[in-house]
């Protein structure tokens, strides 16, 4: 039995590579071609009618296999950025770096690239070994090798339903494998945001790492610190809107890549109920995200510093700060620690400043403060905001809930509900109001010539 089985074993390593790629039909590889996007195969079609290759390719491909809806769809060809713009009635050509066509159908973009080859000695690099230049063109073989992982280098033909594997890439998805195409530490020198996506897509996937995959991230985590500040942001806000956000961060700090996106995360967590805020706001952005809801940026960041700028301006109040200027102070502070390495958009700031400087001013509901309130233009954000604070044990629940109930129904019953505040006993507990004194009038002085 034992010998049969060595047998086997032997078998299988001196077995012949097969040539070529694996082109796996739909029966094997589930694809369901109306969950495709009409305007990616449109792409396609025009392509293959001018005489070229086009295949859809990447993310969308590992997402319909596994049952997920791809965010986007990218299309891969052997025409040059130059030879497909013109073929397209509302197309573009982008990047420096990276050269490719964006095709434009409405509210739709696919993103068209050239099929490249792999990197070689006369590229471009930084002196850690990172890509400056990748618009060295090649065969779909080249291409294929080029790419990071085994599970984002499928091509599928939505015309003949067939997707092409180089590198048993169906066979990972299948076992929830993430697995470096090449040497890995090679990789990620030429391209350090790879380990994050590494990261993502196992989280993604609730999947694993190849053990060779994982080896060198620890080693080679400081690279971060080389990547342009945009990369990491638009990185980590895939990361954080994958629908596993919370796993995706927890395997962060486990592989030591945390350092160089949240410097304050391990702090934040650290904190007496500051683990338990940012799995809430997480769990909720996921729930979004499953849900096939849109997720604000403004608003996880936000929701992701909101501990430690809690934290900051109270020691700034007990250091005598007013309360306002003290809030202004730490969001301040917070925001210019982290925008160092994580460029966090000034547009996605500004609101995020709103979002937190709205919370001190739900506690007041009297008079003309409530309908102040609902004037202002991050009103349901903000509110949405002190639901999770009530969540976390941060704030009234109560109270939070008629904020919400205003948010939520129409102005007479919000006027209704302000109006009701008018009939409720005061709290005794609450601080009584100052009433401003009458303003007293200039005496009027005489006419000239009295």
């Amino acid at each position: 039995m034992i010998t049969d089985t060595i047998k086997r074993f032997v078998s299988r390593l001196l077995r012949p590579a097969p040539s070529g790629p694996q082109r796996i039909g739909r029966e094997r590889h589930g694809i369901d071609r109306r969950n495709v996007s009409r305007h990616a195969i449109k792409v396609c079609e025009v392509l293959r009618q001018h005489g070229y290759d086009a295949y859809i390719v990447g993310g969308a491909v590992r997402d319909l296999i596994v049952g997920l809806e791809p965010k986007d769809f990218d299309v891969a060809t052997n025409a040059t950025p130059e030879q497909t713009r013109p073929l397209f009635r509302r197309a573009r050509i982008i990047g420096r770096r990276f050269q490719l066509v964006h095709v434009v159908f409405g509210q739709e973009i696919i993103e068209t690239s050239t099929y490249r080859a792999p990197a070689e000695a006369t590229q471009e690099t930084d002196e850690h070994g990172r890509i400056l230049r990748d618009n060295v063109f090649g065969t779909q073989e080249q291409d294929a090798r080029r790419r990071d992982f085994t599970i984002n280098a499928l091509y599928y033909d939505p015309l003949s339903e067939e997707v092409i594997d180089y590198h048993d890439g169906v066979q990972d998805l299948k076992n929830r494998v993430v697995r470096m195409i090449g040497d890995p530490a090679t990789r990620y020198r030429e391209d350090p945001v790879r380990m994050l996506r590494a990261v993502r897509f196992a989280a993604k996937l609730n999947g694993t790492l190849h053990p060779d995959t994982r080896a060198p991230i620890r080693e080679l985590a400081g690279l971060i610190n080389n990547v342009p500040a945009s990369r990491l942001f638009d990185e980590m806000l895939k990361l954080l809107t994958c629908g596993h956000a919370m796993d995706s961060l927890r395997q962060l700090r486990a592989e030591g890549l945390h350092q160089g996106l949240l410097p304050l995360l391990d702090v934040v967590l650290e904190q007496p109920g500051g683990e338990r805020f940012v799995e809430l706001a997480l769990e909720r952005t996921d729930a979004r995200v499953r849900g096939g809801k849109n997720v604000s940026p403004s608003f996880l960041f936000a929701a992701l510093l909101w501990q430690q700028v809690e934290h900051r301006w109270k020691q700034l109040c007990e250091q005598g700060e007013h309360s306002i200027p003290a809030l202004m102070q730490a969001a301040d502070s917070v925001l210019d620690e982290q925008t160092v390495k994580l460029a966090i958009q000034r547009r996605y700031a500004s609101d995020m400043r709103e979002i937190w400087f709205m919370q001190p001013r739900f506690e007041r509901r009297q008079g003309k403060a409530a309908w102040r309130m609902l004037e202002q233009p991050r009103f349901r954000a903000a509110c949405d905001f002190l639901q999770l604070r009530a969540a976390a044990g941060e704030f009234d629940s109560v109270l939070a809930q008629w904020w919400m109930d205003l948010a939520d129904n129409d102005d007479a019953s919000r006027a209704a509900m302000i109006e009701a505040l008018a009939h409720e006993p005061r709290d005794p507990d609450a601080p009584a109001r100052r009433r401003r004194r009458p303003r007293r009038r200039p005496a009027a002085r005489p006419a000239a010539g009295e």
